[in-house]
Order: structure tokens, then sequence, then C-alpha cells
């Protein structure tokens, strides 16, 4: 099971590069086939740079943190 407070702890450690660019990314949901839900907001929200910055950042960082996540994904 991921933890929610290590996952956000993570999450915090890429906010300051999104929201340096005028967006943020929010927690949505932890599902149980270990998918992370989050939600792109501000200047990210339809950019079209967000998957890269979705995959390429985010997705990385968090399963280099935390091997359990199998995949990073962004919801509406």
């Amino acid at each position: 099971m991921i933890d929610k407070i290590k996952l956000e702890e993570v999450l915090d450690k890429v906010r300051p590069a999104i929201q340096a660019d005028g967006g943020d990314v929010e927690l949505v949901n932890i599902r149980d086939d270990d998918v992370v839900e989050v939600r792109l907001t501000g200047a990210c929200r339809g950019c079209p740079m967000a998957t890269l910055t979705l995959k390429a950042g985010i997705e990385r960082i968090v399963k280099q943190e935390i091997p359990e996540v199998k995949e990073v994904v962004s919801v509406k």
C-alpha cells in the first residue's frame, strides 16, 4: 500500500518547478492497482507540454522515490 503522506512529500519536491511556470499538481487518488491520479492546475491545465511534465517529471520522480507506484496519470 502506498503511503499518502510520503507521496505528498514527494509531490512537494516537484511543486516548486511546476509553480515557477504558473501551475501546480494536486493528489486526487491512489488507486488499488498502485496507480496515482493527480490533477494539473493553473498554467499546466491544457498546456501542450503537460503530458511531458507529467511523465518525464512528476512520474519519474514519484516512481524513483516510491517504487510501488506503477504509473502516475492526470485526471480532470
